[in-house]
C-alpha cells in the first residue's frame, strides 16, 4: 500500500465525520440531549485525527500522481491549500470539542454556549469539507471538473485525429 492508497483510505473520514458530527450536534441541541451532543464532539475529534493522517499522507500521494496526464500541479496545489485550512479548522473543532466534553461532564453552565460556538465552527467546516472533497476528487476524476466538457471534447478531437 503506497501513500496515494493510504491517503484515499483516510481522507474520507474527516469529511464524513464533520458532516455526521454536524447533524448529530443539531439533533442533540434540538432535543437537549447531552449524549448526542457528546457523540458529535467525539466525531469531531475523530475527524481531526483522520485529518492529521490525511495531511501526513498527502505529500506522498502528490508525488505519485502529480506528473500523470490530465492532473497537473496546479489542481493538486489548490487541493493542498484547501486541505491545510480544513486541517486547522478541524484541530480547532477538536480542541473545542474536548473542552465541550469536559464542560458537559462537569455540568457547567457554559457548556450550552460552547456547543453553539462549536456548531458555528462546524458550519464553516461543512463549507470547507465540500471544497476539499471536490478539489480532491477533481485530481483523478476529470469528469467533475468545471472544464470537463473542454477536456472530454479535447480528448475526443485528439483521438479522432489519430484514427486517420
Amino acid at each position: 500500500m503506497n501513500d496515494a492508497h493510504l491517503h484515499m483510505v483516510v481522507n474520507h473520514f474527516p469529511i464524513i465525520g464533520t458532516i455526521f458530527g454536524f447533524g448529530i450536534l443539531i439533533v442533540g441541541l434540538v432535543l437537549k440531549n447531552k449524549t448526542l451532543i457528546n457523540t458529535s464532539y467525539v466525531l469531531f475529534i475523530v475527524a481531526a485525527i483522520f485529518g492529521a493522517f490525511s495531511m501526513g499522507t498527502g505529500e506522498g500521494a502528490e508525488e505519485l500522481v502529480e506528473d500523470m496526464p490530465n492532473i497537473g500541479k496546479q489542481i493538486i496545489h489548490e487541493h493542498e491549500e484547501l486541505a491545510e485550512k480544513l486541517a486547522i479548522l478541524l484541530y480547532v473543532l477538536a480542541g473545542l470539542s474536548l473542552v465541550g466534553l469536559y464542560l458537559n461532564y462537569k455540568n457547567n453552565a457554559k457548556s450550552k454556549l460552547l456547543s453553539f460556538l462549536i456548531l458555528g465552527v462546524a458550519t464553516a467546516g461543512l463549507f470547507l469539507v465540500q471544497k476539499v472533497g471536490t478539489s480532491g476528487g477533481e485530481i483523478r476524476h476529470t469528469e467533475i471538473r468545471a472544464n470537463a466538457n473542454t477536456l472530454v471534447n479535447g480528448s475526443v478531437k485528439q483521438s479522432e485525429e489519430h484514427d486517420d
